[in-house]
Order: structure tokens, then sequence, then C-alpha cells
């Protein structure tokens, strides 16, 4: 067991750790969808948390596994945060967290550019001919 000043409140950590961008956005997803402290549901967001414990909650559309690995002392930058946990989810996942950003590309929607009206220029003007 922790020694009392070491642990936290989840909703806190979970705040500090920046998974949640308020500290009232994490203790609602603490009381609204549960999160799972070493297996355990918890509701409540003042539950206590320490080095070690393994927490499981949801994120927007996917389920996060991480250990945590210290307490924490600030909401700091976002480096600093990822110091303050271990993720626990396979490799594979992890990648398809953070894909690559697609280039839009012009699906024949919204207004043509110059060069379409060009083009559909000739076509009507070869078909009327």
């Amino acid at each position: 067991m922790a020694d009392p000043a070491e642990r936290i409140r989840l909703d806190k950590w979970l705040w500090q750790a920046r998974f949640f961008k308020t500290r009232s956005l994490s203790a609602k997803a603490v009381t609204g969808s549960g999160v799972r402290v070493n297996g355990s549901r918890v509701t409540k967001p003042a539950t206590l948390v320490a080095t070690g414990d393994v927490l499981t909650f949801a994120q927007e559309k996917e389920v996060r596994v991480i250990r945590i690995v210290a307490p924490g002392a600030r909401r700091g930058p976002a480096p600093e945060a990822r110091m303050l946990y271990e993720d626990l989810a396979p490799p594979e996942l992890r990648a398809s967290r953070d894909p690559e950003p697609q280039v839009p590309r012009y699906e024949g929607k919204g207004r043509p550019t110059k060069r379409d009206r060009r083009r559909m220029d000739q076509t009507r003007g070869e078909a009327l001919d």
C-alpha cells in the first residue's frame, strides 16, 4: 500500500496527466462512464489512486489502459504529463492512434476551379457543335 502522501484523487490525476482538458470533464468521465482501477469499477471522482495502479477508461472512441508511474504535482506541459503514466496498449494500437494526416482531395464537390470550368466549357462546346 502506498503512503497516503503519495495518493491523489482520480479526477485530479487524469487532468494532470492531460487525458482530459478540464478537471470537471475528468470528473464527469469518472461518474458517467466509470473508470476501472485495478479491475474494479469506480464512480466517485474522489477515489484515491497511487503509483502502480492500472486505470481503464474510455476516451473519445477508444478504451485506454494505463499504469500510473507517478502521482504528479502539477498540470505541466505534455512531455512532463507523459512521464506520469505508462501506456499498456499493444504497439499496433498505439501506432493506429496517431495516423498521418490525410491530404484532402478534390472529389467533384463544391465550387469547381478555373481549370475544371475550362474543361466543362470545352466538353459543352464540343457536345453542342
